[in-house]
């Protein structure tokens, strides 16, 4: 045998030793990933899975100590207690004002985010940045600060104990118009030009261009501002006192008190409350992830 054969039948068997390393290596790296993402997902899983079966718990079962994992036996009578009509906690009435609140604050969250972001995003204007800036500001401004100022101006209007209350204030939002206002910014810009081109003013533009565009923007933003106002409890409990027009938080504090907690209850009640939010979610993660992956612009 040559030289050269021999060189070569080296090389080809280097590089298959090489090969076959790289591979192992690459499949030990992805069982490391599967486990540390496996585990993260069980960290993230285990709550959701702990309420689930401890709404299906008995009083007793609920309580017992040390809890449990399967409930024995399995009971609805939480659910049958929170959801008969008729009883001290209307959970039903809750979950109606919970969502008839979240979805219109969504909703004007999203329009007023969309019509202040894009003059910010597009429009030229004397004092743009220093507006741009001031919003952004107000970001850094504690929540809780404002629950005294806005509860003295919903008195004012007569707002208390109804859910404008619990509506209105949060529907201008800052978040909102900054990210809707980095979205536009991303968009092209050629696609308004050629609009303009074409005859169609700010107002056309703004409505048969750019908002199609940013669908998947739009879908995010009324997904946090649904999660922001149907999870709120501090605000609902200062502005809403009878019982028929509290929302689902605040209502469900209800169910326990200082001697007791019936923590089957509550579970039942906060498995309730996270359907529409499950939901929500599963409905809008295309619209997400299509924002996320593509920046909005459609081929």
């Amino acid at each position: 045998m040559s030289n050269f054969t021999k060189t070569k039948t080296t090389t080809t068997t280097t590089t298959t030793t090489v090969r076959a390393g790289a591979r192992a290596r690459r499949g030990s790296g992805s069982i490391t990933r599967v486990v540390v993402l496996g585990a993260i997902a069980i960290a993230f899983i285990s709550p959701i899975i702990f309420m689930i079966v401890t709404s299906l718990k008995t009083r007793a079962d609920a309580t017992a100590i040390p809890p449990s994992w399967i409930p024995n036996p399995i009971s609805l009578q939480a659910f049958a207690s929170i959801l008969a009509p008729g009883t001290a906690t209307p959970v039903l009435q809750w979950f109606a004002n919970s969502m008839v609140a979240a979805a219109l604050n969504a909703t004007l969250v999203v329009i007023t985010a969309s019509l202040a972001a894009y003059p910010l995003a597009r429009m030229q204007f004397r004092g743009k940045n220093f507006v741009f800036v001031i919003i952004v500001a107000t970001l850094l401004v504690p929540p809780v600060i404002l629950v005294i100022p806005n509860y003295l101006i919903v008195s004012e209007l007569g707002w208390l104990n109804s859910l404008v209350a619990i509506i209105i204030p949060t529907a201008a939002s800052a978040f909102g118009v900054f990210f809707m206002r980095q979205f536009f910014v991303g968009l092209p810009i050629e696609l308004e030009e050629a609009a303009r081109l074409d005859g169609a003013n700010r107002f056309v533009i703004f409505m048969q261009v750019v908002l199609p565009l940013a669908k998947p923007a739009l879908a995010t933003l009324a997904l946090l501002a649904f999660l922001g106002n149907w999870n709120d409890f501090l605000w609902p409990v200062y502005v809403l006192f009878s019982p028929e027009v509290q929302t689902l938080p605040a209502g469900l504090s209800t169910l326990q008190s200082a001697n007791a907690v019936r923590y089957d209850l509550l579970m039942a009640g906060a498995v309730v409350a996270s359907v529409p939010v499950l939901a929500l979610f599963i409905f809008l993660q295309r619209f997400i992830i299509e924002g996320v992956s593509r920046s909005g612009v459609k081929g």
